[in-house]
């Protein structure tokens, strides 16, 4: 039987008590994301420190992952990113990465890479703080299918942000996108992360649709390492239904996947 795919799980206000978190780790939970474009570093730390305590309390090892904003640009409920920018990384970025260094954070995700150049100024930037963070470049702009190669090959890994990529390709190419990044991360031995509405309507309904089953499946078996929740985990009214069925989902596919190992854990 094959390995399912790590359940990366981002953290918010439906998913930070310690009874729901506790839920969701006996759920099967492997990887808890903070997204550095909410909440405040204060309420960072009290999350990571109740996350590696029950960890150790339940003898599970959690790992973290840090997805920065980069320039990104609020427009209304939406949001976009700010396309006059030179450099990838804002100040508040750099203040995040700091912090991400010093609670040890493991993975580091950097938005809206264009180039490797960028990936190698977030990797000097966590150097600069005597960080040792795995960097993985969200794939969400049309820039950066063009320059996948060189990208995965400074990354650790990638991550295929499918809805900030909705807004630059046409939506029917996305599944044929997500196939060819998977691809190419498998022949380079990095690990992928699938991320974005992979669950959606359970927000609100405690079952997924048939299609986000499909959709779950069908990463897992193109080869996914990791399946990601957002705001099924963070803002739903279902988080710890939304990551029931997110491990049942990818283990069931796992089992139907040629036997293989999984990058990301």
């Amino acid at each position: 039987m094959s390995t399912r795919p790590a359940l990366v799980v981002t953290i918010g206000p439906a998913s930070s008590g310690r009874e729901t978190f506790v839920a969701m780790v006996h759920a099967g939970l492997d990887i808890v994301r903070f997204n550095f474009a909410w909440s405040t570093n204060e309420e960072r730390a009290a999350q990571i420190a109740m996350v590696r305590d029950v960890a150790r309390e339940l003898g599970r090892e959690i790992k973290l992952l840090q997805d920065l904003p980069g320039p990104r640009v609020q427009t209304g409920a939406s949001h976009t990113y700010d396309q006059s920018v030179e450099t990838l990384l804002t100040e508040e970025d750099e203040r995040s990465i700091a912090f991400g260094v010093e609670q040890q954070i493991e993975y580091l995700a950097l938005s809206f890479v264009g180039n490797a150049k960028d990936v190698e100024d977030g990797k000097a930037l966590i150097k600069k703080y005597n960080g040792t963070q795995k960097v993985i470049a969200k794939i969400e702009r049309k820039v950066a299918i063009d320059h996948i190669d060189e990208i995965l090959a400074a990354a650790d890994g990638l991550m295929v942000a499918r809805g900030d990529l909705g807004s630059e390709v046409p939506l029917e190419e996305i599944p044929f996108i997500e196939k060819m990044l998977i691809e190419k991360a498998n022949a380079a031995g990095k690990p992928v992360i699938v991320a974005t509405q992979m669950l959606l309507s359970m927000t609100e309904s405690p079952t997924p649709s048939r299609a986000e089953v499909t959709d779950v499946a069908w990463a897992t078996l193109l080869g996914a390492d990791g399946v990601m929740l957002s705001e099924e985990s963070a803002s739903g009214k279902y988080p710890t239904e939304a990551v029931t069925y997110l491990g049942r989902i990818a283990a069931r596919a796992a089992e139907h996947a040629q036997e293989r190992t999984i990058l990301l854990s």
